[in-house]
This record gives C-alpha cells, sequence and structure tokens, in this order.
C-alpha cells in the first residue's frame, strides 16, 4: 500500500478520499488554490500546497503544479477524485511517468480508448453492448448532421468527444438549426476538453438514464456493483441519484449489469468507473409493473473515474470503492468477487448545491454558513467540507454536500430521507434543499415513472418556487474580506526540518519595515477578493457615460467568447459574448441597441455576477 497519496481535488471528494486513505493508514496530502487557501479540504489533509489562484486553469487544472507538489510532499500516488484532471489521459500519462508516482485510476490508455466517445461505441459495439444509432467516426461539416437527419430523422444529439454531464452536447430540432448547434459543440468541445471533434447520435424522447458501477484488477477480475438510477436531472445534470432503479425489472437488470461487465472487460480496464446507459421509458406504464427485459437499452459512456453518486452504491453494497481504487492501484487484487456482490435495501443522494432552483437553479454568488447542522441518525450519511462559519467559494461547482439516506425499501428510504431533509440546517447559503423536500411528495418521482426531460420539460415551475418560499433560506453577505489584511511569513523548524509558515491577520495595522528588512509581506488594507484579487476581471467600477448602458454578468462564471469590439454597432437582442455557468453556454444580449464604447473581459476569463463586461453608448 502507498505511504503518502496526493489528492488532486478540492472539497468533499478530496476529503472523502482522504478519510478512506486514513483508515488504510495512508497520509494525504492536499492541493489549493488562492480562493480555497481555508477549504475543509486543506484543514483535514496531513499536509497542504498552494498550486496557484483561483482560476482552476491556475490552479487545480496546472498539470506541473499538481505534480511538483507531489514531490516537494514526497507523495508516492496521485488520485484525482473527479472533474477537473479526473479524465485527461494526458495528465495520467505524465503522473506514470513520473518516477516513484502511481496514478490511482484506470491506464492511460484505458481513458482514451473509452474517453473518446466514438472510439468507445466501436469498443462497446465489438462487445455486444447495444449502443445508440449514431456515427463511429467525428462529423466535421453540416452537410454531415443533414444527411444523418434525414436518415434516422430528427432530433438529433451533436455530442463532443471528451464531453460528459451535457457538456458539449447540443441538440438539433430541425434543418434549420445544424449550422449553429454544431458550431456551439465544437465551440464547448474546444474550451472545456482542447478538442472540438464531434458525433451525432439519434436523440431519445423518453430515456431513463441508469448507470452501472465497475471495479476491476490487473488480474483480469470485472465486477459490477449494481446500477443507480439517475434519471432527475435539470440541463443533463444530475441532482437526485438512487439504487436500485425504481423502473428496471430484475431480468432487465441482470442484462444490462452484463452488459457493462463485458464492454469493460474488451476494454482492458482496470480500477473504478461506471458505464452508463439510455433505458427507454415507456411513460404510460403502471408504476407496479417495471420495464421487461425486452426493453431498449443504449450504451451512453463511460466515466472513467470515481463519480459523485459512489456513495449510493457504498450504501447498497457496503463496499468502500475508495479503498478498492487504492488497493488496485497498489497491484492488489480486488477483494471482492461477483458472487461477493449483494444489493441491501434502497439509497438514494441529495446533490446539496449552493443554487437557488426557483431561479432556474441560479448558483448562489456569496454567502457564509451562519448555520450549519447537517442530519445524523440511522441511515443517512453526509459528505461534505464546509463548517459553519465558512465561507462559500465560488469559483467551481457549487456543491456544497451529498446526503445519502438509505432504507430497508425505497418506501422507507424515502420516509428517512424526508425526515433528514427536514433536519438539514443550513442558514446564510441559498440551497436546493426546499427543491429537494417537494419532490419527495412529487407524484411522478415517487412512482418512479419520471425520465431525464421530467425536470425542464415537465415539472411546473411554480411549485419550485412555492418550496422555496416555504423552506429556503436567503445568502449573507460575506464581509470578512473587507478588512485589511496582514500577511506575515515566518520559517521554524520541527524535529529538523525547515517549514514557511505564513499567517494572516484581520484587521490589524500592518507591520512597519525598517531599511534593514521585512518582518513579513504585507497587504495594503483593502477590499480583497477569495480569490485574493481586488476584484477580478470585468468588476463593477466601471464609468458609464450618461445615456450608455453596462452590459453585467447575470451570475458567476466563465467567458467562453467575446463577440464585439470597440466602435461596433449593436442591435438590442444581440449577443455580446458567451457566458458558461454550470456546464451551459449563456449568451449575453445587450437590452437596446448602440455603440460599443469598451469591452471589459476576454475569453478564459472568470467574472462574478454584476460584473461589467461590455459598455455601449
Amino acid at each position: 500500500m502507498f505511504e503518502k497519496v496526493l489528492v488532486a481535488n478540492r472539497g468533499e471528494i478530496a476529503v472523502r478520499v482522504m478519510r478512506a486513505c486514513a483508515e488504510l493508514g495512508v497520509d494525504t496530502v492536499a492541493v489549493y488554490s488562492d480562493a480555497d487557501k481555508h477549504g475543509g479540504h486543506v484543514r483535514y489533509a496531513d499536509e497542504a500546497y498552494n498550486v496557484g489562484p483561483a482560476r482552476a486553469a491556475d490552479s487545480y487544472l496546472d498539470e506541473e503544479a499538481i505534480l511538483d507538489a507531489a514531490r516537494a510532499a514526497g507523495a508516492d500516488a496521485i488520485h484525482p477524485g473527479y472533474g477537473f484532471l479526473a479524465e485527461n489521459a494526458d495528465f495520467a500519462a505524465r503522473v506514470e511517468d513520473a518516477d516513484g508516482i502511481t496514478w490511482i485510476g484506470p491506464t492511460s490508455e484505458a481513458m482514451k480508448r473509452l474517453g473518446e466517445k466514438t472510439a468507445a461505441r466501436r469498443v462497446m459495439d465489438a462487445a455486444d453492448v447495444p449502443i445508440v444509432p449514431g456515427t463511429t467516426e467525428p462529423v466535421t461539416e453540416a452537410s454531415e448532421v443533414t444527411v444523418f437527419g434525414e436518415e434516422h430523422g430528427y432530433p438529433i444529439a451533436i455530442k463532443a468527444e471528451g464531453g460528459g454531464g451535457g457538456r458539449g452536447m447540443k441538440v438539433v430540432e430541425s434543418a434549420d438549426e445544424v449550422d449553429d448547434r454544431l458550431a456551439s459543440a465544437k465551440r464547448e468541445g474546444e474550451a472545456y476538453f482542447s478538442n472540438d471533434s464531434v458525433y451525432l447520435e439519434r436523440y431519445l424522447e423518453t430515456p431513463r438514464h441508469v448507470e452501472v458501477q465497475i471495479v476491476a484488477d490487473e488480474a483480469g477480475n470485472v465486477v459490477h456493483l449494481g446500477e443507480r438510477d439517475c434519471s432527475l436531472q435539470r440541463r443533463h445534470q444530475k441532482v437526485i441519484e438512487e439504487g436500485p432503479s425504481p423502473a428496471l425489472s430484475d431480468e432487465l437488470r441482470e442484462r444490462i449489469g452484463e452488459a457493462a461487465r463485458r464492454g469493460v472487460a474488451a476494454a482492458d480496464y482496470t480500477n473504478a468507473g461506471t458505464v452508463e446507459f439510455l433505458v427507454e421509458e415507456d411513460v404510460d406504464r403502471d408504476p407496479a409493473e417495471p420495464l421487461g427485459p425486452e426493453t431498449n437499452f443504449y450504451f451512453l459512456e463511460v466515466n472513467t473515474r470515481i463519480q459523485v453518486e459512489h456513495t449510493v452504491t457504498e450504501a447498497l453494497t457496503g463496499i468502500d470503492i475508495v479503498k478498492e481504487q487504492l488497493r488496485v492501484a497498489a497491484g492488489e487484487a480486488l477483494s471482492v468477487s461477483q458472487d461477493d456482490v449483494e444489493l441491501r435495501g434502497h439509497a438514494i443522494e441529495f446533490r446539496i448545491n449552493a443554487e437557488n432552483a426557483a431561479k432556474e437553479f441560479q448558483p448562489a454568488n456569496e454567502g457564509r454558513l451562519e448555520t450549519y447542522d447537517p442530519p445524523g441518525g440511522i441511515g443517512v450519511r453526509v459528505d461534505d467540507a464546509l463548517r459553519q462559519g465558512d465561507a462559500l467559494v465560488t469559483d467551481y461547482d457549487s456543491m456544497i454536500a451529498k446526503l445519502i439516506v438509505w432504507g430497508a425499501d425505497r418506501e422507507e428510504c424515502l420516509a428517512r430521507s424526508k425526515r433528514a431533509l427536514a433536519e438539514y440546517e443550513l442558514d446564510g447559503v441559498v440551497t436546493i434543499v426546499p427543491f429537494h423536500r417537494m419532490m419527495l411528495d412529487d407524484d411522478r418521482f415517487v412512482a418512479g415513472t419520471h425520465t431525464t426531460k421530467y425536470l425542464d420539460e415537465e415539472l411546473d415551475p411554480d411549485r419550485m418556487t412555492e418550496a422555496q418560499e416555504r423552506w429556503g433560506t436567503e445568502a449573507t453577505a460575506d464581509d470578512g474580506d473587507d478588512e485589511a489584511v496582514t500577511e506575515r511569513a515566518f520559517t521554524v523548524e520541527v524535529n529538523g526540518k525547515r517549514f514557511e509558515v505564513e499567517l494572516e491577520e484581520r484587521g490589524a495595522p500592518a507591520i512597519p519595515t525598517g531599511a534593514g528588512g521585512s518582518s513579513g509581506r504585507q497587504r495594503p488594507p483593502q477590499a480583497v477578493g477569495d480569490d485574493g484579487s481586488d476584484g477580478g476581471a470585468g468588476g463593477s467600477d466601471v464609468d458609464v457615460a450618461e445615456g450608455g448602458e453596462a452590459v453585467e454578468a447575470e451570475m458567476q462564471g466563465t467567458i467562453l467568447s467575446v463577440d464585439v469590439a470597440s466602435g461596433d454597432e449593436v442591435s438590442a437582442g444581440d449577443v455580446v459574448c458567451v457566458l458558461e455557468a454550470m456546464k451551459m453556454e449563456n449568451d449575453v444580449v445587450a437590452e437596446r441597441g448602440g455603440t460599443v464604447a469598451s469591452v471589459h473581459v476576454a475569453e478564459g476569463d472568470s467574472v462574478d455576477m454584476g460584473d461589467v463586461l461590455v459598455v455601449l453608448e
């Protein structure tokens, strides 16, 4: 087993991995950006290293900085968690090539085979795993999309080769939309995955999202740990996950599980992963009659990493999947065989996101956990990293925690979930807890007949507004960084080893420095953001001439493209830039016409709600 593992991630998943390491007697190393210097994963780790500024591209996605931290700490393995570099085959290869450092995950070659969606489709097709009708080679021209539509009909899904979770996917309803949707999918693919290659699939009208957790070792043992149903989604992003699926018969469950094992074995895959499928739902079926073995299901993709919802499978099987990852990466065999796997009861995971469901799940742009009292009791697990008093970090995803509830059957699990969510006390941050409480009384969800389109196309939005008004909390402005901040650097020695230590003092005068040198690094009194900057890209202190208009960001996100320049003439409704937030492209438009006086952002900039993007005159 390893001596020391660096976790190349943040938040609750970093703490989750560190807990597994602690139980195996393995020391842990955290990495953190400037925005996360007070993060829960930093507090939990045995050591922690700063890897850069708040912007993910300059910290958590900086491959060299991560490797430098591992070398400095003397780590002999890197666990990527999920997100960031977790599915980056090139980074995995760099770790594999690094002297004395092991990659905790599938091999880089296996990641390449299954990470590119067209290649994965070819592998699964050869292994007799059903695939959605589509292309097995990348598509480059709009005419190819049109020809596919004429043959298979509309709608069509255009998907980025490296995409996932809805990012890089565009749905084409008719031939008139082909040009715009193709360009958008290619743009997202390039922005997020440095790969603008896309492929096509027939877009299923009534799908369920069912995925199978697998683990595999280097001896060729492949075990599936049952399925999870992730059909409750908004904009292709999972919100509630459960297992086993309430829609599958035992016969269909077995067919899907064996297809997953067969496909993974054919891909020469090791470590943990998830094989995702789309299952055609019969929306008119009796909820008491599950989908039979004749039901169509299709391979969607393989996630070559641990997933957010792995906790559901752990609750059902009692198997610690992260420990299995560590054992396999250390060259050990799986601790379980297929015959050992037994699913007990029912489990549901609720993503506790800092979002307002009543405002189209808009992510919060501020907040501090004035009260944080998670639920407990039998069958209740909470994975988190934040604690009461912590400020919300909005530079990354919106997840605060995950609530996992287990019951002897689905009925008990739903009842226990109601109790646990009612106990969950959070003040100072807007969350989707009210949405979760509402869904536990939703007829379609309780019946288990919902599809991936239910939230976006069928649920009455007024119900979310009512739930927010009944159970919602308000954000508390985080004014803690308005004080003067003095940083003091010291060198200390422990057991013969020297360490550089930095301390912060807020509200104190800066330490004067004489000609003989400095007693500490100082930061002048000013408003300092969570990322250590004085306002970030865009900012809000921008002069607007009388009669002019400032086009501001309506949410925190990243600028994907800037479509205007100083001097351009724009009309009301024209797109001035494209903002990515919560894995979705959002067109930022001018409310009225005018001339572009100034542009305050560039492609790749991170912006906060209220930041000025463009000024019109």
